[in-house]
């Protein structure tokens, strides 16, 4: 395995860097006090964009785009870095189009949009005239098992009528949300059709008749202003060909996008998770407690210790996923990327409550209060123990991977077996 970054990438990641440093971070309290008074997305973010775009630095994240596409067309291990960098501050990605959902969103729609639906919905979202949302989780039933998902369509002549509830919709409160991707129950029982054979995508436009944004649900007491959404919709109506690939085809779609999604979510987090160290470190070098500072107490020492090693564990996991996504299994996840881009998204989760939460405690009372972000980045990693499906998933993933690993070469481990006869009959040497 080979994690080096290419040329290019090392080029990327000091421009990124550099332009962080000198246009991003000194918007960072504007950006707060705009979204605290309403102006959300705030008025400079357009200027940041057009500048990120005019210094190359657009749609970072899509090694298939096409020579007409604005875009970088890296791949996922030499991506990895850059969305740790802009992951160190939440709002960042959208200066650079390189927001979630939308990047999931545009990968599907490149992979599986018509001409007319490239036209109409892809070609504004690689030029961040838009954004989008995706449609999958409800509260009527439990969405870890997506078989479970109860949201219909029917065919009405040439429409497609959509009726249902979803929830915790990242992104659908945004101004600039033009398009929702629903997944939806269309038709089929399980003597029929296959179980992940029941499912449809179908593209939305958010100002369809029957659409009704209920709310932005708060997380851990947390608003975020492009929101996580409860929406409902009730005889949605629109036309058959905003059905997104084949009829049923919805969860092998949605599946096609994990994998770098998710490469996306736990590098950002890793992002998230160095700047909560380095500011733990600067805390316990300049903070006394007893006669001494905090660096010099040995539990301290122990949990910036840990935080490293947990940290840089971390990223070889996830780079490890995102390699081998490199290699070709991109477009059909083998059954060994599917175990890693199940185990990244549970050791980032556990990853960021930990280290954030020792932060927090090295802070003290301040590591609570909005003076850091180290509140926001412990609310989103707990809130990635569930988001995406929960850890228990994709633990099961995982372990159902070894277990066949291990039903594949079921005996191979008898002779580390020490028996009774065997000691008192050891093979001669000759």
């Amino acid at each position: 395995m080979d994690f080096d970054l290419s040329p290019r990438a090392q080029d990327l990641c000091r421009r990124l860097e550099d332009f962080m440093a000198h246009y991003v971070l000194p918007y960072n309290a504007a950006w707060h006090q705009a979204v605290a008074e309403g102006l959300y997305p705030p008025p400079f973010l357009e200027d940041l964009k057009t500048l990120a775009r005019e210094q190359g630095l657009w749609n970072l994240f899509l090694p298939g785009l096409r020579e007409d596409e604005p875009g970088t067309r890296l791949g996922n291990l030499d991506y990895a870095p850059l969305a740790e960098i802009m992951g160190r501050l939440p709002w960042a990605s959208e200066v650079f189009n390189c927001s979630a959902p939308d990047t999931g969103n545009i990968e599907l729609l490149h992979r599986f949009a018509t001409p007319a639906q490239r036209a109409q919905w892809l070609g504004p979202l690689l030029h961040g005239t838009m954004r989008s949302a995706f449609a999958m989780s409800e509260p009527d039933v439990a969405s870890s098992d997506p078989t479970n998902l109860q949201t219909t369509l029917r065919h009405d002549g040439d429409a497609l009528v959509l009726n249902g509830r979803k929830w915790f919709i990242t992104g659908a409160a945004h101004p600039h949300c033009r398009l929702l991707i629903v997944m939806c129950e269309s038709g089929g029982d399980g003597g029929e059709v296959p179980q992940h054979g029941r499912h449809s995508l179908v593209l939305v436009p958010m100002d369809t008749p029957g659409l009704r944004l209920v709310r932005n649900i708060a997380i851990m007491q947390h608003h975020a202003p492009e929101g996580h959404c409860e929406i409902v919709l009730q005889n949605v109506r629109v036309p058959a060909a905003n059905l997104l690939g084949a009829e049923g085809e919805g969860f092998a779609m949605a599946q096609a996008r994990l994998g770098p999604g998710r490469i996306h979510h736990c590098m950002r987090t890793i992002g998230q998770c160095e700047l909560a160290l380095a500011l733990a470190c600067e805390r316990t070098l300049e903070r006394r407690a007893f006669g001494k500072y905090l660096a010099d107490f040995s539990n301290v020492q122990e949990w910036i210790a840990e935080s490293r090693l947990e940290i840089d564990q971390a990223r070889l996991l996830v780079l490890r996923a995102a390699w081998a996504l490199d290699q070709g299994a991109h477009a059909d996840l083998s059954a060994q990327s599917r175990a890693d881009v199940a185990g990244i998204k549970v050791v980032a989760a556990r990853l960021q409550t930990r280290v954030v939460d020792r932060a927090m405690q090295v802070f003290g009372a301040m590591g609570l209060s909005p003076d850091t972000p180290l509140a926001y980045f412990w609310t989103w990693g707990r809130a990635l123990h569930l988001m995406d499906g929960p850890d228990e998933v994709h633990l099961r993933s995982v372990a159902r991977h070894e277990l066949a690993r291990a039903r594949a070469r079921r005996g191979a481990t008898a002779a580390y077996f020490t028996t009774p006869e065997q000691l008192l009959a050891p093979p001669r040497i000759r």
